[in-house]
């Protein structure tokens, strides 16, 4: 849930939907078995925290229940996490979350002994659903310049990660494409095919430098079905590939319990129509309501872990560390810099 214009991001747009297919060949690859897990020890449990450099430039700290001040990856893992989720922008005017900022949290994080995850945006600022802007330097191209600005890009920041030693086990190529990216080249309601395009763009571009690496490609509100299966429908038919399907949950204190129902049964239609397993990439709740927090996220964690065949993949939190910051209210710390008890949802 990034900028959304830092509040909640209520994101719609048309229809999709999404399933594991060999997205590469469009052959399915169900499998009918239901694995239920007794557990939850096996799941990716990630936090995004893009802004955690941002932050401490700006002299925040974090503290562990104590009150003792802790680097706050390892607060995150005493927490139960076990994967650090980071976006990237192009050429951002102020410098965060461009490669090498990116750079400096993901070693952070492979110190840490967590799994990383790369959410390129595409764009020099928040991209969403309500907003796909390209980056500046990019916006003279035409399409097939852009399709080259995304491969050359991506690539980059994949060969920066490498010379470093890291190897990001997932990429986002786009975030929150609801109705694609890079508009109004890449806007998936006028021109599937673009989009698709330029999915494909960032797919090749990614294993050409990581064959291991997963891409995503990521859609908000993980309890539409229909938008999933429109977009999803719509890149398969233009042959585009990805490797799990990455969905934003930001429900209400009141109608969470609904939306992780329909999360997990769009979830579950993911695997059945497409063979492609899923991640939910974003949550957030008002650190103000930290119990019923906790609540949604321990049932989500159960539901996710119950997709069929075993392809429910994890759930990452957006930006837990954020407190009194950017006037940004779902966060999973409290005024004081402690985490809530939201995060024992995560142990």
């Amino acid at each position: 849930m990034k900028g959304k214009n830092i509040i909640v991001c209520v994101a719609f747009l048309a229809l999709a939907a999404c399933k594991k297919d060999n997205p590469a060949s469009g052959t399915k690859t169900t499998n009918t078995t239901d694995t239920t897990k007794s557990s939850t020890s096996a799941l990716i449990k990630g936090a995004d925290v893009s802004w955690l450099t941002q932050m401490e430039a700006s002299g925040y700290k974090f503290y562990n229940s104590d009150g003792t001040a802790e680097d706050c990856m390892a607060l995150l893992k005493d927490k139960g996490m076990n994967a650090i989720r980071l976006r990237a922008w192009v050429n951002p005017a102020d410098g965060w979350c461009n490669t090498d900022d990116v750079i400096t949290k993901a070693l952070r994080a492979q110190k840490s002994g967590m799994k990383i995850m790369i959410d390129l945006h595409y764009s020099d600022t928040w991209a969403d659903p309500g907003k796909q802007p390209k980056p500046a330097a990019w916006q003279g191209l035409d399409f097939t310049g852009l399709k080259a600005a995304v491969s050359t890009y991506t690539l980059s920041v994949m060969n920066a990660l490498k010379a470093k030693g890291i190897t990001p086990d997932w990429v986002q190529v786009g975030n929150e494409t609801n109705d694609g990216m890079l508009w109004e080249g890449g806007r998936a309601s006028t021109n599937m095919a673009a989009f698709a395009a330029l999915v494909s763009s960032g797919y090749n571009a990614v294993k050409s430098v990581s064959s291991s690496t997963k891409v995503i490609v990521h859609l908000a509100n993980g309890y539409d079905n229909a938008v999933f299966r429109w977009l999803f429908d719509g890149l398969k038919a233009n042959g585009a590939k990805w490797d799990i399907v990455g969905m934003s949950l930001y429900p209400s204190t009141t109608n969470w319990q609904s939306y992780n129902t329909q999360c997990q049964a769009n979830m579950n239609d993911m695997f059945t129509r497409y063979g492609t397993p899923s991640m939910i990439v974003e949550v957030g709740m008002p650190a103000t309501e930290a119990t019923t927090c906790k609540a949604f996220l321990s049932d989500l964690l159960s539901k996710v872990n119950t997709v069929s065949g075993g392809q429910g993949l994890g759930v990452f939190y957006w930006e837990p560390e954020a407190y009194n910051w950017q006037s940004y209210g779902l966060g999973a710390f409290d005024a004081s810099g402690r985490p809530t008890v939201a995060l024992d949802a995560f142990k």
